[in-house]
């Protein structure tokens, strides 16, 4: 008896520290997920899930070939976060794009037109006097999710 009702005690326990270091990630209806030291990749508020800028890396190094090629890896990187965290490119709703140089454009939209071929969400493109790590592009997104979807992490 005093062996279930001690498993009893410590289950409650834990159950309770489990909901306190949710509630301490979820505060308010908000999650922060993947916390890094500065900043997180992803928060998510309600049905929305907004994305921290991606670089066009892969393996550790900047994708090769200009900025067409740093644009798709980039934009692949914010799929694959998506689609762990429950939502898609069709679902973006707002982009924020950064390029090294803005007489880049066309060739980064040419790219970006390819991840974007039914639901256009709502972009800014700015220029920008350097990006992190010596990128050429770098893209933030807004993106809707289902409710009843959970994040993979």
């Amino acid at each position: 008896m005093f062996k279930k009702l001690t498993l009893l005690v410590l289950s409650l326990v834990l159950i309770g520290f489990q909901q306190l270091q949710a509630q301490e990630h979820s505060e308010h209806g908000v999650e922060y997920i993947n916390p890094r030291s500065s900043f997180s990749e992803v928060v998510r508020v309600g049905n929305m899930l907004y994305l921290t800028g991606k670089l066009g890396f892969k393996d550790r190094q900047l994708a090769p070939g200009g900025i067409k090629e740093e644009t798709r890896q980039t934009l692949e990187n914010i799929k694959a976060v998506l689609e762990k965290n429950g939502s898609s490119m069709d679902h973006v709703v707002k982009v924020t794009v950064f390029l090294a140089d803005i007489k880049e454009w066309g060739d980064m939209n040419e790219v970006y037109k390819t991840f974007f071929p039914k639901n256009r969400p709502a972009r800014s493109a700015v220029g920008v006097s350097g990006l992190a790590r010596d990128a050429r592009v770098e893209i933030e997104c807004i993106a809707v999710v289902a409710q009843e979807s959970h994040h993979e992490n």
